[in-house]
């Protein structure tokens, strides 16, 4: 494709989607992201904020180590130190990005920096030259720009391109802006900016109005060559412009905007589930493009349009972003064969035997309970048996009883296979779930921050399986286990029991390096 009409993909997600409160991932998490990402085809992934913690650190060192085709970026404010360890954590990279960023607004450099538009012009020249000298792909932001003086951003854009910026990214921080606003916008730079033809000029909007992919998308007709997004539009408050949206409505609308992403977009949907999993945020159902609803038709109206031309009711279709069109087709009587072509079908091309066997003996079970199997419960089905098939779980549920109702104390029994001694425990709670909590702690005492408990059904109907979401804390660090049944009690207790298994490896992890810098310490 002609330079012009290519639209580079920058992907924030784990940088920016990640400050989506309890949106946290681990470093596991990140390189499982990274490598679906690097194969969706995204340029540029910004990994992270290395200054920002160890941990940001470490996870930008290591993506920056698996990445095949993507080029990993990092993020850093106007600081030598954060642009050092920006650089220090990339240059494993034979490619690599800084992002350095300083506020522009009025209101953002009286308030925030307590500096004048002057100070901030020196600054941009010290720290753009800084970082080009660390890497010849440097990114500016002027962080608020959508409510920068236009004359001033002009200025100030110049600098950055002289002191060896190649991309200009023009953030709609706030979600303030509308889309002939930043139509607009894009336009006077390119007219105004003697030498804005050096740059890429890219766009970062926020959503807090529900225009980011909008605004992103009125930025590319006015000449901007680079959106900034994340994969479910995550992201701090109302989140960022959504991945899927932005390319798919390049995608579908062509003839008015004729430029190509380099995105297989037949991905989309494996990639929205695994930032949801991951996050424990689930996708709403209504979300467009990778929603559950995105693709489904009730409406007696609808259906008959459907069976006589497609076209009538869907604009793209749903193997174009990785989506079945059909839900409808696994029962009771499907057999071993049906089941593993279902789960090839579904993306899940590389499970072992042991998982298979596992999910297809549970999959029995779901369907002499349902009347329908949908592909969600085979999902879920599938996800929660690979959490079993980890070999390194300590705690493991072997039986449950929950005895709930009114007039008498909720009460559980559980035997826990823990460390493989077999244990049991009866504990009452203030309701059912409580007391399957208090039953895990009995067994396997340990102490943490339950943060979040979340149910949502995989399917309708009464006989649906839920999908319970639990996000555990321990002294700074977080983790997320989830799992499926039929039984919203079985699920909550083989979820909060994930987590456990995930936070007890993390332990052991950090057990040696704590052991290393203590030794250290001591002089030895």
């Amino acid at each position: 494709m002609a330079d012009k009409d290519k639209v580079f993909i920058f992907d924030t997600t784990m940088r920016d989607g990640e400050q989506s409160p309890g949106a946290s991932m681990s470093l596991e998490e990140k390189i499982q992201i990274s490598r679906v990402f690097d194969e969706l085809g995204i340029d540029i992934i910004e990994a992270g904020f290395p200054i920002a913690s160890p941990g940001d650190f470490e996870a930008v060192s290591a993506i920056s180590k698996v990445l095949k085709k993507s080029i990993p970026c990092g993020l850093a404010r106007h600081s030598k130190k954060d642009i050092d360890r920006c650089y220090e954590a990339l240059k494993h990279a034979p490619r690599f990005r800084i992002h350095t960023f300083i506020s522009t607004s009025p209101l953002h450099m009286k308030h925030k920096l307590n500096k004048t538009p002057d100070q901030v012009y020196d600054s941009i020249k010290e720290h753009v030259t800084y970082a080009r000298n660390l890497t010849d792909d440097v990114e500016w932001s002027c962080e608020d720009g959508t409510r920068t003086d236009m004359d001033y951003m002009c200025k100030t854009v110049e600098l950055a391109i002289k002191s060896g910026a190649k991309t200009i990214n023009i953030p709609d921080t706030v979600g303030y802006t509308v889309p002939s606003e930043f139509t607009k916008i894009i336009e006077t730079l390119l007219n105004k900016v003697p030498n804005i033809d050096k740059a890429i000029l890219s766009t970062h909007c926020h959503n807090d109005l529900g225009l980011a992919v909008a605004n992103s998308l009125a930025g590319i007709q006015a000449g901007a060559r680079q959106i900034e997004c994340t994969i479910n539009g995550i992201g701090e408050r109302a989140g960022n412009a959504a991945l899927e949206e932005v390319v798919m409505a390049i995608r579908t609308r062509n003839d008015l905007m004729p430029y190509e992403t380099g995105i297989n977009t037949t991905l989309l949907s494996k990639a929205s589930k695994l930032v949801s999993n991951v996050t424990g945020f689930p996708v709403q159902f209504n979300k467009a493009i990778v929603g559950k609803n995105a693709f489904a038709h009730e409406s007696g109206i609808h259906q008959d349009g459907m069976l006589k031309n497609r076209n009538t009711y869907e604009i793209m279709t749903p193997e174009s972003v990785g989506v079945k069109q059909t839900s409808l087709v696994m029962g009771k009587h499907s057999g071993r064969h049906a089941f593993k072509d279902k789960l090839i079908s579904l993306g899940y091309a590389d499970l072992t035997d042991d998982v298979i066997e596992n999910a297809f003996g549970k999959f029995k079970v779901l369907a002499d309970k349902k009347k329908h199997i949908y592909d969600e419960d085979i999902i879920a089905l599938v996800d929660d048996s690979l959490v079993l098939d980890n070999k390194a779980n300590n705690l493991v549920l072997k039986s449950l009883k929950v005895f709930a109702g009114t007039g008498e104390p909720q009460k559980a029994d559980m035997t826990l296979d823990v460390n493989g001694q077999i244990k049991s425990a009866t504990e009452t709670g203030d309701g059912p779930v409580d007391a399957i909590f208090k039953c895990i702690k009995s067994l396997y005492p340990h102490d943490v921050n339950l943060q979040l408990y979340q149910v949502h059904a995989v399917t309708e109907g009464t006989d649906a399986q839920a999908t319970v979401s639990v996000r555990i804390e321990e002294n700074g660090k977080t983790t997320v286990g989830q799992a499926a049944d039929t039984d919203t009690l079985v699920a909550s207790a083989n979820a909060y029991i994930a987590a456990l298994n995930k936070m007890i490896l993390k332990r052991e992890k950090t057990a040696p390096m704590m052991e290393q810098q203590e030794e250290k310490m001591r002089g030895i």
